[in-house]
């Protein structure tokens, strides 16, 4: 098989939704800080939400981008405390995926602390091929050729295979 062709991860996004500024918001960076040993960033609201209480430009939410091998090997631990096993709804047509983790204590070492609380996060995977550059540079900008192009297929195959994750019909 041609080396080029075989899909590699390009970046893992790691992102907690807090819906509110505060300490709520500072627990949830702090538990970010230690499971995946990066800094996160605030992301903030886009528009006021008077509803939820959610001001334009308030810090709602935190997120992180991993690459290479720590992207790797969070995503290791991170599909095996999401159950190891994904549906075939979480992939899309361009070989990306998502997942969710309901709990921050499904990760190794972590426990509950009444202070603190529960934290969920979502998790976006996005996956390429060798030559993926041609159509993103910037000088001799060109198309990407369909065999470069990855699809929902390969990349189930891919994460079956690299991580064993089980990929379940979608019901």
């Amino acid at each position: 098989m041609n080396v080029n062709l075989v899909p590699r991860i390009d970046k893992v996004v790691v992102h907690v939704g807090v819906g509110e500024s505060g300490q709520r918001l500072v627990n949830a960076e702090t538990i970010m800080k230690v499971i995946t040993k990066q800094q996160p960033v605030r992301s903030i609201a886009k528009k006021t939400l008077p509803t939820f209480n959610i001001k334009k430009n308030e810090p709602i939410g935190a997120k992180l981008t991993l690459r290479g091998k720590v992207a790797e090997d969070f995503l290791i631990i991170a599909l095996k405390a999401a159950g190891n096993s994904l549906k075939k709804s979480q992939f899309d047509k361009q070989g990306n995926f998502s997942f969710g983790i309901e709990e921050h204590t499904d990760f190794p070492g972590m426990r509950y602390d009444p202070e603190i609380g529960i934290f969920g996060m979502d998790v976006s995977v996005a996956l390429k091929r060798a030559g993926y550059r041609i159509a993103r540079r910037r000088v001799a900008q060109k198309k990407l050729p369909i065999r470069q192009r990855l699809k929902e297929d390969d990349t189930m195959e891919f994460v079956a295979k690299k991580f064993g994750v089980q990929i379940l019909e979608a019901a």
